[in-house]
């Protein structure tokens, strides 16, 4: 699996490409005619640049903070940022978004990095310290993430963040231990793309363990690790967490969860008071997949994307890596 298509929804809203006007002409006097826009507040607003007009991003955004009212702009989507004379650090633009901070009061939510792999592979997209994001939007409630190399962050104090997601094909284990060293008190919503050592993946599950005792994340709700070449081990030291008694929902899909470790978590704490649990590529026998049916009926289940398991681990892989 790779990431092949652009996201629909973003914070419970409809996502909007944003078109930015043309360039004026230089020999031209005349304003670009205005294109009926929806109202700032009723849709994600996805902004990306567009090869084909020689638009760089910073055009893409001051269109933007001109079309469309940016006190009202509940949420933002922001996909390829690089132009036609090539890929260019995302840290230009994140600073482009920092500096308008006072102008964006009503942002909520934030993704960076809406790209599919014919536009960039999700492991070759160059990010950078996403701190500052944090810093400068205090009023932010949801924080997320996609691509891996360069990624940073730093310890932060963060008041109103319920959901952070960092999607990647090999996420730094800096980063991992950045967000159990914050102080997030509202976080409801925790989703790590742990990926491949390969693409520079290289978490541990002793990097993991501020997560599971639960001290760290009072009001956390939902947690989501995946896309993990060590699934089974998560899923053991999970059964026995703190955490999940007072989770909803949990997620261990996308990685090469095998009989081993679904036996574990059946073995371990209870899992029936949870609303779902998500195991989306995993490499369960079909005797286990019905054994978890039966233990967990009242059980949001989704067993999808069942691959073969075959004899041999070394041929099993993640959902999402390059």
């Amino acid at each position: 699996m790779t990431v092949s298509h652009h996201l629909e929804r973003f914070h419970e809203l409809p996502i909007h490409d944003f078109a930015p006007d043309a360039a004026p002409d230089a020999a031209s006097t005349e304003a670009p005619a205005a294109r009926p826009r929806p109202a700032a507040d009723t849709v994600a607003w996805r902004l990306s640049v567009d090869w084909d007009t020689k638009q760089d991003f910073d055009h893409v955004w001051r269109s933007f903070l001109r079309s469309v009212d940016p006190a009202e702009v509940r949420a933002l989507v922001i996909g390829p940022w690089w132009d036609h004379r090539g890929y260019v650090s995302v840290r230009a633009t994140m600073e482009t978004i920092t500096a308008a901070a006072d102008r964006l009061p009503a942002l909520e939510a934030l993704f960076l990095g809406d790209v599919t792999f014919d536009e960039c592979e999700i492991s070759w997209m160059e990010m950078d310290d996403v701190t500052p994001l944090l810093t400068a939007l205090p009023q932010l409630t949801s924080l997320a993430v996609r691509g891996g190399m360069d990624l940073a962050l730093q310890p932060v104090r963060h008041e109103r963040l319920r959901a952070l997601r960092f999607e990647s094909g090999g996420l730094p284990a800096t980063v991992v231990r950045a967000v159990s060293g914050s102080e997030l008190p509202a976080l409801e919503r925790l989703e790590l793309w742990l990926g491949v050592d390969e693409y520079g993946g290289d978490t541990t599950l002793d990097d993991l363990a501020p997560f599971l005792d639960g001290s760290r994340l009072p009001k956390l709700r939902h947690l989501g690790l995946q896309n993990s070449e060590f699934q089974d081990e998560i899923a053991a030291a999970l059964a026995h967490a703190p955490v999940v008694a007072r989770l909803e929902s949990l997620g261990l899909s996308m990685g090469v969860l095998s009989d081993e470790g679904a036996t574990a978590l059946l073995e371990g704490q209870p899992l029936t008071h949870l609303r779902a649990l998500d195991l989306h590529h995993h490499y369960l026998t079909e005797e286990m997949q019905q054994r978890l049916r039966q233990a967990l009926p009242g059980v949001e289940l989704d067993l999808s994307e069942a691959e073969d398991a075959g004899e041999d681990d070394e041929d099993r892989y993640v959902a999402v890596a390059e």
